[in-house]
């Protein structure tokens, strides 16, 4: 027998919600502020280039003095280091990025190749450290992806702690010598556990603003390991996800919906703290 029916999911469907995002979703800024702070005196040395008509006379004299502040000049274009960004020479041959600063002859190809060097003569930038600045802001929109399961995380944490609902975070199936028997090669980390009413709950949650392939992916495991949790004694899993982008896997999430018992969103999550107070 189905553990849900069409109307069930028909409704669970149609409270799908477009973001989870608060506000500071969109830039990290103290993590930002660390990035510069991290190569701001290096930044602070690279101002002596802007505005300079002979740049490759002041590449040397930045050279002779210190020539670890060129290591950073990678992020001008939006590149970091461990990226270890690729381009192609002229004559085809294929390089990192980070190779240019080992010479003056490199500083310059790259300054040039990029079209910095109008930049610092026409003095279109007035300080790398406020330009490195946004340049770290734009990248970071890039972590945006991660920080939204982490939303998602800190939000059900906090409508557990309002509802006086004690939990733990991250923890591992292998805590429970029965859960990890059954699930094998299979381990997980459980996003919440919750022991309540003699019962463990188990818990994943997540939340899905756009399509792919991934979201195909979770509804499959989670229909392969509700089953195998729900058949230990005393315990249960209960997942916890939202978003339109289900809308693009709708299908195999009702196949999920119709295996799993416990699946909440987060207009319905109310109905699960009533289960366990």
């Amino acid at each position: 027998m189905a553990a849900h029916n069409t109307a069930q999911f028909n409704l669970f469907m149609s409270q799908l919600r477009e973001t989870n995002a608060t506000l500071d979703f969109y830039c990290d800024f103290p993590k930002i502020a660390k990035n510069v702070a991290d190569i701001e005196i290096s930044l602070n040395t690279l101002n002596y280039l802007i505005g300079k008509e002979n740049l490759r006379e002041a590449v040397e004299a930045l050279w002779k003095r210190d020539k670890r502040v060129f290591d950073v000049m990678d992020i001008l274009i939006a590149t970091r280091k461990k990226d270890d960004k690729k381009f192609i020479d002229n004559d085809g041959t294929m390089h990192s990025i980070h190779t240019l600063f080992s010479s003056v002859d490199g500083v310059m190809k790259f300054i040039e190749g990029t079209g910095l060097n109008k930049v610092f003569m026409n003095k279109e930038v007035k300080d790398l450290v406020d330009y490195v600045f946004g340049v770290e802001t734009g990248l970071d929109t890039n972590a945006r992806k991660n920080r939204s399961g982490e939303i998602t995380e800190t939000l059900v944490a906090r409508i557990f702690d309002n509802a006086g609902i004690k939990y733990r975070e991250q923890v591992s199936s292998k805590e429970f010598p029965a859960i990890s028997a059954v699930l094998g090669a299979d381990q997980k980390v459980f996003d919440f556990a919750i022991s309540a009413k003699g019962k463990t709950y188990l818990m994943e949650v997540n939340f899905y603003s756009g399509g792919g392939s991934k979201l195909n992916e979770v509804a499959r495991s989670y229909t392969d390991v509700a089953p195998k949790v729900n058949g230990v004694h005393g315990f249960e899993f209960v997942w916890i996800t939202d978003g339109v982008g289900w809308n693009s896997a709708r299908n195999k999430l009702e196949e999920a919906f119709a295996a799993i018992p416990s699946i909440y969103n987060l207009t319905t999550i109310n109905d699960f703290i009533q289960r366990v107070k």
